[in-house]
């Protein structure tokens, strides 16, 4: 039956998703890559740069994987040289041969056993002048930056202007995060219609992962909060499940985002556990449908930042706050303009207006001030020309499961 449903899910991709699905390593085209490097070449002008040195480590490093197509695992760095093919060097000695394969237009080589960095130099300083103007994209160890400034005029920073870029979605980007956005909807299908009195915490994160990985998902984040509506002790998501044991009577609000390749959605639902909502969680979960409406209203070309904020006062109206973040861009990263309610505020309110092919989650975590009780609601939307969409398809509120 679940199975049944998770297809049904999926089906409601269009054909060419369902194609990007079935290849065997899934890629963009040859002109959304070119168009990718371009913006290399016009940084390299912009800051009279001679390389462009791309890093990223332990799975993590979005910049190597938007410029070359390989998925960073243990180590890689790519160098970027006007006038020669980008060199990529990664650990482990193992994955060269699918790197070569997946990897565009780059050439793939071994770092040396825990040489990364020296190789990256010996390149740099085979391809041009002495002390030259190298850009930076990646978060790289000390020692790292450390070598190479040594053999540089300057160092340039350029993961401003890479997240920048991050912000606006090409089309053929959109398609993919409608496909991530899918499979985060297969795991909370997966997560709903699994759950059993007895569960624990780390069984949810087993029915969301085994609901998307058939198909191609990888787990990006599911955050659980569970706990009992007669005597709550949890506001937000947990990052790290517990061993407490499902019950009747508990409310299960959940954040759950599968990854295609680099492209997440982000679903955000509450739901409880054989009984109604209790008086509390149905204010809660009112004021949080009713802030995400006024939000949506607001999600459309020219809205700034401080817009959206204002949108949510009905929190505050209402005796709650949050404790997650409210907003935040994303697909590539977590991405600007990250906001919090008036109450919980994230920080500064960025010099941010709204934009077409902009991607931002919007989850409103309503809570008692106490830090008691909360819920959580919420979806990845893309502004559009004239307002914004949903990339998720499963319905909103406060619902109900009665699990044996």
């Amino acid at each position: 039956m679940a199975q049944t449903i998770r297809r049904a899910r999926l089906r409601g991709l269009k054909k060419k998703h369902r194609d990007i699905l079935a290849q065997e390593y899934p890629r963009f085209s040859d002109a959304e890559m070119r168009n990718r490097r371009k913006l290399i070449d016009n940084w390299m002008d912009e800051h009279d740069l001679d390389h462009v040195l791309v890093y990223g480590a332990w799975m993590s490093g979005p910049a190597v994987a938007y410029f070359t197509g390989w998925p960073v695992t243990v180590e890689a760095a790519v160098i970027f040289t006007r006038g020669h093919t980008p060199a990529m060097y990664i650990q482990f000695y193992n994955h060269l041969p699918e790197c070569r394969h997946m990897a565009w237009e780059t050439e793939v080589l071994w770092g040396g056993e825990r040489r990364t960095i020296p190789a990256v130099i010996e390149t740099i300083e085979a391809r041009g002048k002495p002390n030259p103007r190298i850009g930076i994209i990646g978060a790289m160890p000390l020692g790292a930056i450390q070598a190479i400034d040594a053999r540089a005029s300057a160092l340039i920073d350029l993961n401003g202007a890479f997240f920048g870029a991050r912000l606006i979605k090409s089309e053929e980007e959109v398609d993919w995060l409608r496909i991530g956005a899918a499979l985060s909807d297969a795991g909370y299908e997966g997560l709903r219609k699994g759950i059993r009195l007895g569960h624990n915490e780390r069984d949810l994160g087993n029915l969301v992962e085994r609901a998307f990985m058939p198909h191609g998902g990888t787990n990006l984040i599911h955050f659980f909060g569970v706990t009992a509506m007669a005597n709550p002790d949890c506001c937000v998501p947990r990052q790290w499940p517990l061993t407490r044991e499902v019950a009747t009577g508990d409310v299960v609000f959940s954040e759950i985002s599968a990854n295609f390749w680099d492209y997440p959605g982000q679903i955000l639902r509450t739901f409880t556990v054989g009984a109604e909502p209790t008086p509390l969680y149905r204010d809660l979960h009112d004021t949080a449908d009713a802030a995400l409406d006024a939000i949506i209203a607001k999600l459309k070309p020219g809205t700034h930042a401080t817009e959206l904020v204002e949108a949510s006062s009905m929190i505050e109206a209402a005796g709650f706050t949050t404790y997650d973040d409210l907003i935040h861009g994303f697909g590539g990263g977590y991405l600007p303009p990250v906001l919090g309610s008036k109450s919980r505020p994230a920080g500064p309110i960025p010099d941010i207006t709204l934009k077409p092919n902009m991607c931002l989650v919007v989850q409103p975590n309503v809570s008692t001030p106490d830090e008691q009780a909360g819920v959580q609601t919420g979806d990845t939307f893309r502004i559009t020309e004239t307002g914004c969409e949903s990339l998720h398809n499963v319905a909103r509120g406060l619902d109900r499961v009665d699990p044996a």
